[in-house]
């Protein structure tokens, strides 16, 4: 998706963040960093973009207000595409935007970096874009030299280990007046109160409604209602469910688009089930303002990644993890009265 091997790094300014809720503060630069030598500016570019090339979905900044100027980060990337000699200025009050909006106490504190960048590619196009990377973690490295007739042994505590962006942004210039092309890193926050801040606070982003990002809902989506929702319209074992999600996958991986109702009758079949299925979607829509088309063309890339958390085992007990790829006519669930236990009965030719 981005990728960086004819990029430049133009300027950096580097500011501290700290929690305002902790009574931290922020400590703001004068000027811009002056990169010393070429391997600096290399060491950064690698910390700083390395991390974008897996990433696949592309947002646009949003205002709930619907007014983009009122976007902190569109009105800052605004003025720096349009006179890039406002940059450090401009540097500064994102760093004071930032800290406005660290306010919960799971937040850390950590060195802002704003940069711009020339010739970044994104979905192949060349553009000047504007960075933003927030560095929260700390590491202690040793370091081991010669000394006299043998070595010796140091450290450097509180070191940034550049193989690992804690948070980061790139607003690219193109697509101004939808909220630019941004693409988002965010490592420390997962599974936190604190998770909002740098997407929905900070950023305020918007998903853009692509192939990627509706193939990628409708998975999503279709997990959610055979794991959570399905039982209220029909009775099924873990393995049929399974079973289900199975068929979806395989729909995804072999047709080249998805179409609604194809998919309801060879996927899930039961009439009353198609129905619940579309109201869910239906529902997910509304709530998240996110329409996903009756038919799209599928992203092969966002079928890999839900596949990686799309689950195919059965768990029993502590005892046995039972892997269901195939048919599920090969596997059938009973009851033994005399041990009283449920068993899973499994067929099959050769034991590889």
């Amino acid at each position: 998706m981005v990728t960086y091997f004819e990029a430049s790094l133009d300027i950096v300014s580097v500011h501290h963040v700290g929690n305002q809720s902790q009574n931290e503060m922020y400590a703001l630069s004068d000027h811009p960093v002056a990169l010393k030598d070429e391997l600096i500016g290399q060491l950064l570019m690698q910390y700083f973009l390395k991390p974008f090339e897996k990433t696949n979905e592309v947002y646009h900044l949003m205002h709930s207000s619907g007014d983009l100027s009122l976007n902190e980060l569109h009105h800052f990337a605004t003025e720096v595409f349009e006179d890039k000699d406002r940059f450090h200025q401009m540097s500064e009050q994102v760093a004071k935007h930032l800290y406005k909006v660290s306010n919960h106490p799971n937040i850390k504190p950590g060195e802002l970096y704003v940069a711009y960048f020339k010739q970044v590619q994104i979905e192949g196009n060349p553009l000047d874009a504007i960075g933003i990377f927030k560095s929260e973690n700390k590491e202690t490295y040793l370091k081991v030299y010669p000394e006299q007739s043998g070595f010796q042994v140091d450290y450097e505590e509180n070191a940034i280990n550049i193989n690992k962006l804690d948070k980061g942004v790139l607003i690219f210039n193109i697509e101004k007046e939808n909220g630019y092309k941004v693409v988002v890193i965010d490592h420390t926050s997962r599974g936190q109160e604190a998770a909002a801040y740098w997407k929905d606070e900070f950023l305020q982003l918007k998903i853009r409604n692509d192939s990627f990002n509706q193939t990628n809902n409708a998975l999503g989506i279709y997990k959610n209602f055979v794991t959570n929702k399905i039982d209220d319209e029909i009775d099924l074992s873990k393995a049929d469910k399974i079973d289900l999600l199975n068929r979806s996958m395989k729909y995804f991986k072999e047709k080249d688009t998805f179409d609604m109702d194809e998919f309801a009758d060879e996927v899930i079949g039961n009439p009353e089930a198609i129905e619940s299925f579309k109201n869910y979607k239906s529902q997910f829509e509304t709530e998240f303002e996110t329409p996903i088309s009756n038919t799209f063309e599928i992203s092969s890339s966002a079928v890999k990644k839900q596949q990686r958390v799309y689950k195919s085992v059965l768990k029993l007990d502590k005892n046995f993890h039972i892997y269901i790829h195939g048919d599920k006519e090969l596997i059938e669930k009973g009851f033994d009265e005399g041990k009283l236990m449920n068993y899973y009965k499994v067929y099959f030719k050769e034991e590889a």
